[in-house]
This record gives C-alpha cells, structure tokens and sequence, in this order.
C-alpha cells in the first residue's frame, strides 16, 4: 500500500487494511491534536486510490476490514464514495466492515439518502472525536462544531444505519472547566446515543499548539487522580437512552474500563473510587507512552 506521511487509525483498526482516500485532515485546526499538522489537506487520485485496491487483492488472501484514512474520509462526496466503497466490495467479498473518520459537519452536509446509500454500498461505521460536549472547551481547542452539530451529526448517521463510535478527551477543559467538561460531555453521551464511546486522556505533543499553552503556563494539566475524578463526574450524566459500548482502555488512560452504557455506569464509577483511593491501582505515567 502506498501512504502519504504518517497513517493514524483507531485502536480496533489494529487488523484492518488501511486505505488512504484523503491526505490529512479537512479541519486541522484543533489546538490539542498533531496527527495532520505536517500534511496539507487533499484528495488522493482515485485511480491510486483503486490501484491500492487492486495491488491489496493480489497481496493479501483475505481482508475482513478495511479502514478508509486520512482524517475524514466522509468529506468526500457521495459518488467519490460509492466508487470506492462498490470497488471494495467487487474486490474482497468477504469484508465484514468499512469504517472511516469523519466530522459532524460532514454527516450533516449530506442527506439523509445519501447517508442510506452509503450504508446500502458498505459504509458500517465512522469514528467521531467529540473530544467535549462543553461550548467553552470547544470554543478553546477550536474544534470548528458545535455541540449541536455534533449531538445532531451522531444522532443523524445512527438514523440512517451507519453506526458512530466516539471519542471524548479527559483533561482537555484543565482544572478551570474540569467540571463543566465533565458535565456537559456527560451529558451530551445521553443525548447522542451513538453505538460507542471511549474516552482517552489527554497527552500533549510538542507539535501540538496547545502544548505551548502548556509550557507558558496558560493551560494546566490535570493530576490523575483529577483525571479519574473528571471521569466519573463524566459517567454520572452519561446514561443514553438505547444501550451504549463503552472503552476507557487506550494507552493513555491511568485506568482501564469498559462496559455498556448506562447499565455499568455505577460498577465503573465505584472502580474509579476505588482507584482514587488506592493510589497504586493508577497506571505509572511511563506505561501512557504511546
């Protein structure tokens, strides 16, 4: 396969063959995050896109998933898609899934047929970092969406078929908005319903522009036992209606959850107490090396 700079993926993409269709990603302006930041946001040529594709069938016996890359594969329009997505399933009739990043936005640009049509050709999930459901950290990581766009964006694919999976960041509001951020992120999991969520905890890159708010002093890091407060603040308020897969067991995290949402609310959160008072249960801050 051929990619262009560094290739990110999620953690349950670990076994799946990475199609790049975009070069980095459409926003690139969220002040925590330096995944794009040396790539200019582009299309690829479809034809290496489907030269990918074909070179994929002839390398590999059997390909069960594929994830569409760079930062959100949803950008693109429909028929961009739907030639992908139909060549995929020409080529490798045995893949189980397709999944791919994308944005709110990028849901709620396209219509509700549109978003069917998708899920009708193969589309089965895409990834979303709602990172808050905070208005003032949104705001300060200049994540370009609302929490209306992003409770309507999720709600609009689960509507039309395509699952979401998506991503909330412990620490990102500091110790001054730790308890909104826990709040309103709590609460915006009850409202989107989406069929996962997982949380991370928020580590800071040197590429990153939030990291030289850090170094100046203008924004501060959580402790971890802040950290594990914030969290079970979070999973207080975050009891969706329909049943919800939740993870809190990325690299990053000091402690390892999962369950369902909102039936082991309660069991995690007791987890979470324990932890808080029981310092050495927390993860040493060198296993958080990603």
């Amino acid at each position: 396969m051929r990619y262009i700079g560094d290739i990110y993926r999620p953690p349950s993409e670990a076994y799946s063959l990475l199609l790049q269709v975009t070069v980095g990603c459409s926003h690139n302006k969220c002040t925590f995050c330096n995944m794009y930041k040396a790539k200019q946001f582009r299309l690829r040529p479809m034809e290496d896109v489907l030269e990918d594709l074909e070179w994929a069938r002839k390398a590999y016996r059997r390909v069960g998933r594929i994830f569409l890359c760079d930062g959100d594969a949803l950008c693109l329009k429909n028929s961009k898609l739907l030639t992908i997505l139909d060549r995929i399933r020409e080529l490798f009739p045995e893949c189980e899934r397709v999944t791919s990043y994308g944005r709110a936005t990028d849901a709620l640009r396209k219509s509700d047929e549109e978003l069917k049509e998708l899920r009708e050709h193969g589309l089965t999930m895409v990834y979303l970092g709602a990172e808050s459901g905070s208005p003032k950290v949104l705001e300060m990581i200049n994540k370009g969406e609302t929490a209306e766009q992003l409770i309507e964006g999720v709600r609009k694919l689960e509507a039309n078929g395509i699952q979401t999976s998506v991503t909330f960041i412990s620490g990102l509001g500091g110790p001054e908005l730790m308890e909104e951020h826990a709040i309103e992120s709590g609460k915006m999991i009850a409202q989107m319903n989406a069929s996962y969520v997982s949380f991370l905890t928020l580590m800071l890159d040197p590429i990153a522009p939030l990291y030289k708010d850090w170094k100046e002093g203008r924004f501060k890091l959580l402790k971890p036992e802040e950290v594990l407060q914030e969290a079970a603040l979070m999973l207080e308020y975050a009891r969706p209606e329909k049943p919800c897969v939740f993870r809190s067991n990325h690299a990053s995290n000091y402690v390892s959850l999962k369950g369902d949402l909102p039936k082991d609310n309660d069991r995690m959160i007791d987890a979470l107490k324990r932890c808080m008072k029981d310092k050495s249960l927390i993860k040493e801050e060198y296993f958080r090396r990603l």
